[in-house]
C-alpha cells in the first residue's frame, strides 16, 4: 500500500509541473526528508481544489539557496534557521510535519529491529574507527546475532542536506570525540563512506550494497523494505523506530511565533523518545504576501485533511495546538 501511495503521488507531482497556468500553479524545493508527504499533499490539494503544487526534492541545502534566490514561491529545510540568518534572508518559517531518521543497514540474516547499536557505536561506524560487522563493540550488544566478519561500507549524503544536519546533531551530543572532530552541519568532511543524492539516493544505495549503513528518514526506509536499527535513548534505553517512541520525542517540541519556531528534536529526554527525530520548515520571502496566501492555503489544506496521509507515511503530525500557533504565525505576518 505505501509503494502505492508513494508512486502515485510522485507521478501526480510530476504531472503538476507543465500545462498549468502560473497563478494556479505554487513552485516549491528542498528537502528530501518529507517530499513523499508533499507529493501526496500535493496530489489531494489538486484532487480537491484545482489548485497545483510543484515540489521538487533537491536537498535542504538546495532549497534555501533557491528560496533566498527568490527562484521559488517556498523552500523547505530539515535545518531550522535562527533569526538572525531569517532576518538577512527577509524569511518567515514554520514547521510543516515530523519525522524520524533511522540508521538503515543491509545485512543478509540480520533482521529489522534486531540489530542493537548504542548511539557512540553509531557514531565511531560514521568516523571510521569501526570497521567490521563483528567488531567487539556491536558484538557486545548483540549476542544472539552471527555478524558477520565483513567491512562495514558506510553511506551518506553527497548533497547539502537537513536530515545530514539532524543526523550530526544526534551524533554530535552522542560522541564527544565526533563533536570535536566533525561537529554537525547540512554537509560535512566525511571521514568515510559513499554518497547518495537526497534520501532516495542514500536509501537506493543502502538497498544495492551488501553490508552497507546509512542514515535516511524512515518513509524511506519503509518504503524500500529496508532494515532499521535498534538505539539508544537520551536517557540510556534500547528503543525501536517506532511511531509510538517518535511520537515520544516529538511531545517535548519547545516551539514558539516569536523565534519562528526555531527547535531541535533529537535527544530528547524520555525513557521512550526516540533520539533522532526531527521536523522539516518552510520558508516563505516576507516580501511576497499574495503567493505567501496561496502556499499558506496548500499548508493549511494539508493541516486539515492530510494527517492520515502523514501517519501512512510514517511521519507524525503536528499537534492541534502547535498548528493553531502556526496559524496566528501567518495571521500576524502575511497581511
Amino acid at each position: 500500500m505505501l509503494n502505492k501511495i508513494l508512486g502515485v503521488a510522485l507521478v501526480a507531482a510530476v504531472a503538476f509541473s507543465s500545462s498549468a497556468v502560473a497563478a494556479d500553479k505554487i513552485n516549491g524545493a528542498g528537502a528530501s526528508f518529507p517530499a513523499p508527504l508533499y507529493y501526496d499533499w500535493a496530489f489531494s490539494y489538486k484532487k480537491d481544489t484545482q489548485n497545483r503544487v510543484n515540489y521538487q526534492s533537491i536537498g535542504s541545502g538546495g532549497g534555501i539557496k533557491q528560496i533566498t534566490k527568490r527562484i521559488v514561491n517556498f523552500g523547505a529545510s530539515d535545518k531550522p534557521l535562527d533569526s538572525v540568518k531569517l532576518g538577512k534572508s527577509k524569511l518567515l518559517q514554520f514547521p510543516a510535519v515530523i519525522g524520524s531518521i533511522v540508521v538503515a543497514f543491509n545485512v543478509k540474516g540480520i533482521a529489522d529491529e534486531s540489530l542493537k547499536l548504542s548511539n557512540d557505536v553509531v557514531a565511531d561506524i560514521f568516523a571510521g574507527k569501526i570497521t567490521k560487522w563483528n567488531d567487539s563493540k556491536i558484538a557486545a550488544n548483540n549476542a544472539n546475532i552471527k555478524l558477520p566478519n565483513k567491512r562495514i561500507i558506510v553511506v551518506r549524503r553527497s548533497d547539502g542536506s537537513g536530515t545530514t544536519y539532524n543526523f550530526t546533531y544526534y551524533l554530535s551530543g552522542s560522541s564527544k570525540s565526533w563533536k570535536d572532530n566533525y561537529g554537525k552541519g547540512k554537509a560535512i568532511d566525511w571521514p568515510v563512506g559513499i554518497g547518495g543524492k537526497g534520501n532516495e539516493g542514500v536509501a537506493n544505495l543502502i538497498k544495492q550494497t551488501p553490508y552497507s549503513i546509512g542514515y535516511i528518514e524512515n518513509a524511506y526506509k519503509e518504503k524500500n523494505h529496508l532494515s532499521a536499527a535498534i538505539l539508544k535513548t537520551a536517557n540510556g534505553k534500547w528503543v525501536k523506530a517506532r511511531e509510538a517512541n517518535f511520537k515520544a520525542a516529538a511531545k517535548y517540541a519547545s516551539w514558539t511565533k516569536e523565534d519562528n519556531f526555531h527547535a531541535m528534536l533529537a535527544l530528547q529526554p524520555g525513557d521512550t523518545s526516540y533520539p533522532i527525530v526531527a521536523a522539516t520548515f518552510i520558508l516563505l520571502p516576507i516580501e511576497k504576501p499574495a503567493m505567501n496566501k496561496k502556499v499558506i492555503a496548500f499548508y493549511d489544506y494539508a493541516f486539515k485533511n492530510g494527517d492520515s496521509s502523514a501517519k501512512n507515511l510514517g511521519y507524525i503530525p503536528l499537534p492541534e495546538a502547535t498548528k493553531k500557533m502556526i496559524r496566528e504565525y501567518w495571521a500576524a505576518n502575511i497581511k
